[in-house]
């Protein structure tokens, strides 16, 4: 799976389990860690442990298993390494906490939870 494909199937899957305040950061220019941070919001600590399980069931079932997932069993803040894409999912007070968007201070691609204005302008 291009890293492309595999973004946008995050993006479908933070969209369709209603996660809030999506953002997209591109990290290639400051880690080799990850090419794409994703950080998005909970509204709950299952709600955070479902949208991180059902991210990493759908890369799974893509052919892209997680490399590892971390926090799953607290729900405060859970995330998913897919390689090129390690995504975030917090609760708002642990995400207000960390700012990890400030910490990595690299440009927004996406914002908010409309996918298609994001596909348009990547296009």
């Amino acid at each position: 799976m291009q890293l492309d494909q595999l973004r946008q199937l995050v993006l479908d899957t933070l969209d369709m389990m209603k996660a809030r305040d999506v953002q997209v950061i591109d990290v290639r220019g400051s880690t080799v860690i990850t090419d794409y941070m994703i950080i998005a919001s909970g509204t709950s600590d299952r709600h955070v442990k479902a949208i991180a399980e059902t991210i990493a069931f759908r890369a799974k079932d893509a052919g892209e298993p997680p490399l590892g997932t971390e926090g799953l069993a607290e729900g405060e803040w859970a995330l998913v390494d897919l390689n090129g894409v390690v995504v975030h999912v917090m609760l708002p007070k642990v995400r207000d906490f960390y700012n990890l968007e400030r910490l990595w201070s690299a440009p927004t691609l996406h914002s908010g939870a409309r996918l298609e204005a994001f596909s348009a302008s990547a296009g």
